[in-house]
């Protein structure tokens, strides 16, 4: 009998300690260097800067580089908070190096309470209809999908429930995606990447009276050290009373499912773990950045989401997905 059992303790000493094995701890390091033409006058860089959270402390941060001047902002609207670098002096390739200590705590909350209060006065502008989170438009639909649903917290699982039926995931789509609720429920009919579903969840948690927003930073299922500029993912939160703000990621349902070739029906399982958090290495980068105007401003449109490096030479944007423009990579080195 005790010959039996000893394959399965094993295998649970073996979970166990795989599980408290994950480095979960780390420093990360950009390195950036930007494509400036022969008789280039001026470069600009806006790079985000990650914040210490209930869920992560950020210490250690350090910056250095060929740069003229440079300063920390936050933007007003948004509250997204950024490294902005300036050249004016161009000699050679514009670069800059920053690195930061992440500490990454698990985001799963066990137990969501809902005290179905009304939602605060300040939070009310993450129940906003805007170009980027279009709730007015999809508020009918929006009402079918909670239909039968009173409390907060079975009104925002519907959705989060509804996002994963009408969505996929399109690894055909360019980085992150466009982030674009329309484009993609119809042009994509439902496809894309972690950014335009997430747009969806919170689009159409919005609809619905739920506060919600997205998150943009760096998730890393299992970390080890090395190269992690593929790492760039966008989830979501949305604020239940009673409980605070709670993360949801049907973006990564999807995502598992397509690695995975797991149909709708057998995907319960990641549904139930990408709900209300969970415990893989994630580092927030910026939250609710849509629309960005920066300070001093960037030339040209607002930014519709701001994850990765941005950058302008001469007031011309460089394009952060192809590597001949704009050089940057992210590395990360556990402890």
């Amino acid at each position: 009998m005790r010959t039996r059992l000893l394959p399965a303790i094993f295998l649970i000493f073996l979970l166990a300690s795989t599980t408290a094995c994950r480095a979960k701890s780390g420093t990360i390091t950009y390195d950036i260097e930007l494509n400036a033409a022969k008789g280039a006058k001026q470069a600009r860089l806006w790079l985000p800067y990650p914040l210490s959270d209930n869920h992560q402390t950020i210490s250690d941060i350090h910056v250095s580089g060929n740069y003229n001047s440079s300063a920390v902002y936050r933007e007003p609207a948004g509250g997204a908070t950024y490294l902005y670098a300036q050249w004016t002096d161009i000699s050679g390739p514009p670069s800059m190096v920053m690195s930061f200590h992440a500490v990454s705590k698990d985001r799963g909350i066990q137990n969501l309470k809902d005290s179905e209060k009304p939602v605060p006065e300040t939070l009310k502008k993450y129940l906003a209809s805007s170009r980027w989170a279009p709730a007015n438009d999809y508020r009918k639909l929006a009402a079918q999908i909670v239909e039968g649903k009173t409390s907060y917290l079975a009104r925002v699982h519907a959705v989060y429930t509804w996002v994963i039926e009408h969505t996929f995931r399109d690894n055909g789509v360019k980085g992150c995606g466009l982030g674009l609720t329309a484009r993609t429920l119809t042009e994509l009919k439902g496809g894309g990447k972690c950014a335009d579903i997430s747009s969806v969840f919170v689009t159409m948690a919005r609809a619905a009276g739920i506060p919600a927003r997205d998150v943009f930073g760096l998730r890393l299922a299992d970390p080890k050290s090395g190269d992690i500029s593929t790492a760039f993912h966008c989830w979501t939160q949305f604020y239940l009373p009673g409980t605070g703000w709670v993360m949801a990621d049907p973006a990564d349902v999807r995502k598992m499912m397509l690695d995975r070739n797991i149909k709708l029906k057998d995907a319960g399982k990641w549904e139930k773990f990408f709900w209300g958090g969970d415990d893989l290495f994630r580092v927030a980068l910026e939250k609710n950045a849509r629309g960005v105007v920066f300070n001093p401003p960037q030339k040209g449109e607002p930014l519709g989401y701001f994850m990765y490096p941005f950058a302008q030479v001469d007031g011309k944007s460089l394009d952060y997905f192809s590597p001949k423009d704009f050089r940057y990579t992210v590395a990360f080195k556990a402890d």
